[in-house]
């Protein structure tokens, strides 16, 4: 146990700074007043029963993990549109804290069971006591539908270890066609979608402000009676 301690303790460091890092970008957008093409972001370092599993299938010998296994560390970065996935591919590209070293494009060309998702595999450098370590990490990029989809299949991918039953991979590439046409749909009314939720958070920010308003006006007269007390006696 102590020797997967040590090998998995880089990947959870990388987990930990790529999503200090990745979730700043959604926030430098929200600064900005403008639309952020990223929802959400999530990490997780592989459960060492899911790296064994998958080193058996892949017959990835266990001395060979830290080159041959790209996702030990995993990132999602959720958007709202399509569209959005690529200016996320496109940011990615532009960093100089990691080095891009492979790009799977799973939306353009989708795996036979409807999977889709655009997957970069990066280098990414952790600084330890005993000097810099270089790992990979994948960072999968998919919309909330794919996602939803993705969660699923994994799910009974468990149940079935594979093979699913022929009735259930039709309904599940049926659903991930209607997945697909669903983002379709809100790209078409994504001007409609943007400017309702400006709207909508223009409103909870006006909200706020008369609230916080409210709240110091309050302490301001809590603070008046005090003074009055004060000087009556």
């Amino acid at each position: 146990m102590n020797h997967w301690d040590a090998f998995l303790e880089p990947y959870k460091q990388a987990v930990d700074e790529l999503k200090i890092k990745l979730k700043a970008m959604r926030t430098q957008f929200q600064l900005q007043h403008s639309h952020s093409p990223i929802e959400f972001v999530t990490g997780r370092v592989k459960p060492i029963a899911s790296i064994l599993d998958k080193a058996s299938e892949k017959m990835v010998p266990l001395e060979s993990l830290a080159t041959e296994m790209q996702d030990i560390a995993g990132m999602r970065m959720m958007c709202q549109f399509v569209d959005d996935i690529e200016r996320v591919v496109e940011l990615l590209r532009q960093r100089k804290d990691f080095i891009v070293v492979e790009e799977k494009d799973y939306i353009s060309h989708k795996k036979q069971s409807g999977y889709r998702s655009y997957h970069v595999v990066i280098e990414y450098p952790i600084q330890t006591i005993d000097g810099e370590k270089r790992i990979l990490a994948e960072i999968q990029i998919r919309t909330l539908a794919m996602n939803f989809w993705a969660t699923i299949e994994h799910s009974l991918n468990y149940k079935y270890q594979g093979q699913f039953p022929k009735d259930i991979q039709d309904r599940l590439q049926r659903a991930a066609e209607a997945a697909f046409r669903l983002d379709g749909e809100m790209s078409e009314i994504r001007e409609e979608i943007q400017e309702a939720q400006a709207f909508f958070q223009e409103k909870k920010e006006d909200q706020v402000k008369e609230k916080r308003k409210v709240q110091s006006e309050r302490r301001r007269g809590y603070d008046d009676r005090l003074d009055e007390g004060g000087k009556h006696s």
